[in-house]
């Protein structure tokens, strides 16, 4: 049962594509406080999921007034949304250089995986649950999380092109979609380790004849 009548409207999508801005223009924002309440409701969407997630917990948690929240974030799925995004921004959104797309590639997804593993994996299945019954959870992810890996793979694709290192109808999308489903399948169904080996046999067995087809 969904507790929480709060949830982001289409209309919200929009807003939090601008850049996810308080609602009262000016005020100082407290970064630290902010990242408490982000953190509070990562923790409560892996103890509860994100159904049973309401402001009303997370202002208990985060010891803030829903006030305060509010103020920040119109509702849960922009809030869960970003909570997310600050939790993947780290080495894994700098696209790698190190003269080799195979090491570009091998480098990118160790970076990616090190976020992923600090995750609950709880918190993961649970946001990859509640997407499907949520279009506004699902939009938000799709823009601020999803999309801009998609544009670091397509980065590394494009410029190993223009090294000459893979042909000109090397598909960045379908490297994308497979490769996420790999990982996807292990985290979330196998329950077998993400670990250098498998991120070797990624590159090396799956990712560059892909791209050479």
């Amino acid at each position: 049962m969904v507790l929480d009548e709060t949830s982001t409207s289409t209309k919200d999508v929009g807003t939090a594509h601008a850049g996810l801005e308080p609602h009262a223009p000016g005020r100082p924002r407290d970064e630290v406080r902010e990242q408490a309440i982000l953190d509070a409701a990562l923790e409560l969407v892996a103890e509860v999921g994100y159904d049973c997630f309401s402001m009303d917990s997370l202002a208990a948690r985060a010891h803030a007034s829903k006030a305060t929240i509010y103020r920040r974030w119109s509702g849960k799925a922009e809030l869960v949304v970003e909570a997310v995004r600050r939790r993947n921004c780290d080495d894994s959104s700098i696209t790698p250089d190190t003269g080799s797309f195979r090491d570009d590639l091998l480098a990118f997804l160790t970076a990616m995986i090190k976020v992923v593993a600090e995750e609950d994996v709880a918190l993961l299945a649970g946001i990859t649950r509640a997407m499907r019954l949520d279009p506004d959870l699902s939009e938000l992810m799709r823009v601020q999380v999803f999309e801009r890996k998609h544009e670091e793979t397509s980065r590394l694709v494009a410029r190993a092109t223009s090294r000459g290192e893979l042909p000109g109808s090397a598909d960045a999308d379908l490297l994308h979609e497979v490769v996420g489903a790999l990982v996807l399948n292990r985290l979330l169904l196998t329950g077998d380790p993400i670990d250098v080996d498998f991120l070797t046999h990624v590159v090396d067995d799956v990712a560059m004849p892909l791209l050479h087809r």
